[in-house]
């Protein structure tokens, strides 16, 4: 991928190449400010979907959860989602978290995206259909991603064995909108910084604000016409995105069938014309279905809440791709690091003792170490004052 450091902020102020200027529509920034806070509340909770290839062939799991959380000592609302798997043994996977206002605006949001690619297990030309050049080229489209960031134009041979890994974090910070993008393809890393104006993101959609606004539209049950957001390119540049509303269907979940509510999602670049997201949703807002339109690969529900015994299971933690975990963590092994650091330094024999101790070691190699070290330390415990005894004094 190109790095377009200095180029994206100006196309996404002045739009792409074409000299656009998109803009969400009225109907869209009309829809993000009537959001009510009792709405996010029925949001709260988690959705666990499997992700299925055309055959039938289980390949991973995809999971969404929603949580009022505070940031900062603002409320918001906190959606973490995930999404596991394989592609021809190949692990893949990506994961969002972000922290978004009551009317869907971004406060922060970090997005992580890998493939780890073999030269084993590349898939070979029997998998794809050649016919269709640009779903060829687009191998990584049939990836269980959370959205259109996911889809690398990258294809198995581009990357020849090498791993790809991505990581892109946004925040808010004085007016402007902070993001940062790192690339790395095998041992090759490219990075990218780029800030917009909040001014020009009303009504901008990404990848965790998008999971929200869906289930938001599930539960009204409704799409309201003229519905065109904005979001971010590959290159972070800003493009048009619309949602439109689908004939209800009736879908098997289980051994039931049910009728679900369907959202179209589609994501218009430039380069490769129209993304095609489309989604279908139970009456209650959890998601039964999500499927990019040409993919081989499709993500259902397979149990209602109903059915299951115990409601939906466990979501696995994974605290290091968790922002506000992995904060607290690096915050308090700094802590510890600095705590450890002054106790050395107000006792520095400690040093010379274990300096000594692993010279003497050395020199005399014991084939039973625990030993020589009992020995080697016994003189220093006749220096220490006698404990006080435990028994009680005799009379």
């Amino acid at each position: 991928m190109e790095d377009d450091s200095s180029a994206g902020a100006v196309a996404g102020i002045q739009g792409l190449d074409l000299g656009v200027d998109w803009k969400a529509s009225d109907e869209a920034l009309a829809f993000m400010s009537g959001i009510e806070p009792a709405e996010l509340l029925k949001c709260t909770f988690p959705d666990s979907l499997v992700t299925v290839s055309e055959g039938g062939r289980d390949l991973g799991k995809f999971t969404v959860t929603v949580e009022v959380a505070c940031r900062v000592q603002q409320p918001c609302m906190l959606l973490h989602a995930q999404s596991q798997g394989a592609i021809n043994d190949s692990p893949c996977g990506t994961t969002v978290t972000a922290y978004l206002t009551t009317d869907l605006e971004v406060l922060e949001e970090d997005y992580h995206e890998y493939v780890k690619v073999s030269q084993c297990t590349l898939p070979t030309l029997s998998h794809f259909d050649t016919s269709d050049e640009r779903s060829y080229r687009r191998w990584p489209f049939i990836l269980p991603a959370t959205s259109v960031s996911v889809l690398v134009l990258l294809s198995p041979f581009q990357l020849e064995g090498r791993s790809l890994d991505r990581r892109c974090h946004m925040v808010q910070h004085d007016g402007q909108m902070l993001i940062d993008k790192v690339t790395t393809v095998g041992e090759e890393t490219t990075m990218e910084s780029v800030s917009h104006p909040m001014s020009v993101l009303s009504g901008l959609v990404t990848e965790g604000s998008n999971l929200l606004l869906m289930r938001l539209i599930a539960l009204k049950k409704k799409v309201p016409e003229h519905m065109t957001f904005i979001c971010l390119d590959q290159g972070l540049r800003i493009i048009r995105t619309t949602f439109s509303e689908l004939a209800q269907k009736q879908l098997e979940v289980g051994d039931k069938t049910v009728e679900v509510f369907g959202v179209e999602r589609i994501v218009h670049t430039v380069e490769d014309g129209p993304t095609t997201w489309q989604c279908y949703f139970l009456a209650d807002g959890h998601m039964a279905s999500r499927v990019q339109v040409g993919s081989p690969v499709t993500m259902r529900l397979l149990q209602l809440q109903s059915q299951l015994k115990e409601g939906f299971e466990k979501i696995p933690l994974v605290w290091e791709e968790d922002m506000e975990m992995r904060s607290k963590f690096l915050d308090r092994k700094e802590k510890l690091k600095a705590d450890h650091a002054s106790y050395l330094r107000q006792h520095p024999e400690i040093r010379a003792l274990i300096s000594d101790f692993l010279q003497f070691l050395l020199l005399r190699k014991p084939n039973d170490v625990f030993q020589f070290a009992r020995e080697y330390f016994l003189p220093f415990a006749s220096r220490r004052p006698p404990e006080p005894s435990l028994k009680a004094p005799s009379h």
